[in-house]
């Protein structure tokens, strides 16, 4: 099979879930290792279930696949499958979410958590050249209280957290509740991220703006709902990850060809193509661009800028931003954009 121009491209992806990365088959392996009932059967049986009429439906489903998730192995074995399969994609750097909370209250050491993904970053380094880190997800829905408390068990870790990000069902837990935590984050140096308009209204990503401080924004998607928002991310550059895919399957769009990708492209916002949680919503970061391509009629003109926005957005040195972008200039067929 010939890969499209943007299939064969060196890509970033700078929003995806590595508990999200779990695939049905790793997912029964799982349960079956450490002894874990799960009320399915197959890969099959699980992939039924994958049919969501919002964010809390899926996230209840996502909730319950973490369960088979306790040791250090089990953390390292989830990142190293999701950076090879992100490798088969010509991913070339990674920035994933994850969340200690989904598993701490379990019993599971936060250190396993953490000490299992790092060292899978640091295996793909050396075995497929990736480069990244983690993003440290903070659960919404909790409390700040429940994030500080989060902060203090990876202080050890401070200096190889790549940044702090917010995740989980929007609604009525607006980015203004963990003013606090990512003012912490912010004096230890780290990068700064959360999701904010998808499910939520265009002022909780004002809110991530102004008040939380972050640098980038995780879907952002109902930006669209306020013209001056829109000017304004336009304007300074903000990034957002947006996940094609992932909208559809949760009804944020109703169809692919309904996504407000490619306006808000042309608009003049950094967009970036992105995957969420791939097994559950129907592709990996390759996927993504090219349904989006074929929905929404994306010119390859258009398809590289997304692809060079990946490189613009990600938390990484000015030297490493322009090797990656050099790199990307010369697999193009047709070179820069």
């Amino acid at each position: 099979m010939t890969l499209t121009a943007v299939e064969a491209a060196p890509k970033a992806e700078l929003h995806i879930h590595l508990e999200g990365s779990l695939e049905p088959d790793m997912l029964l392996a799982l349960a079956a290792r450490n002894k874990v009932a799960i009320p399915y059967k197959t890969a099959d049986e699980l992939r039924a279930a994958y049919d969501f009429a919002n964010l809390q439906e899926f996230l209840e489903l996502y909730w319950a696949g973490q369960s088979v998730l306790l040791t250090e192995r089990d953390f390292y074995d989830l990142t190293h499958a999701y950076l090879a399969r992100a490798h088969r994609d010509n991913v070339v750097h990674v920035e994933a979410y994850l969340l200690p909370q989904g598993h701490t209250p379990r019993g599971v050491p936060f250190a396993a958590v953490l000490d299992g993904a790092l060292a899978a970053f640091d295996d793909a380094r050396h075995a497929f050249g990736i480069t990244g880190g983690i993003i440290l997800g903070l659960n919404r829905h909790a409390t700040q209280d429940d994030a500080l408390d989060v902060l203090r068990a990876a202080t050890p870790y401070r200096d190889r957290i790549l940044a702090l990000g917010l995740e989980g069902p929007e609604k009525g837990n607006p980015p203004s509740k963990f003013t606090r935590v990512y003012d912490q984050a912010r004096d230890w140096g780290w990068h700064l991220t959360a999701h904010a308009g998808e499910e939520g209204p265009p002022e909780y990503i004002v809110e991530a703006l102004d008040v939380l401080k972050v640098a980038r924004i995780d879907h952002g998607v109902r930006c669209d709902q306020s013209p001056d928002l829109v000017r304004r991310l336009a304007d300074q550059r903000m990034p957002l990850t947006v996940c094609p895919l992932s909208n559809v399957m949760l009804k944020v769009f109703p169809a692919l060809a309904q996504h407000n990708l490619r306006r808000l492209l042309q608009a003049g916002l950094c967009v970036t193509v992105n995957s969420d949680d791939p097994p559950y919503f129907g592709g990996y970061v390759n996927a993504n661009y090219t349904q989006s391509a074929t929905a929404l009629g994306l010119t390859e003109i258009e398809q590289q800028q997304l692809v060079r926005n990946g490189f613009v957005a990600a938390f990484i040195d000015d030297d490493l931003r322009a090797r990656y972008l050099r790199d990307l200039d010369a697999a193009w067929p047709q070179g820069k954009a």
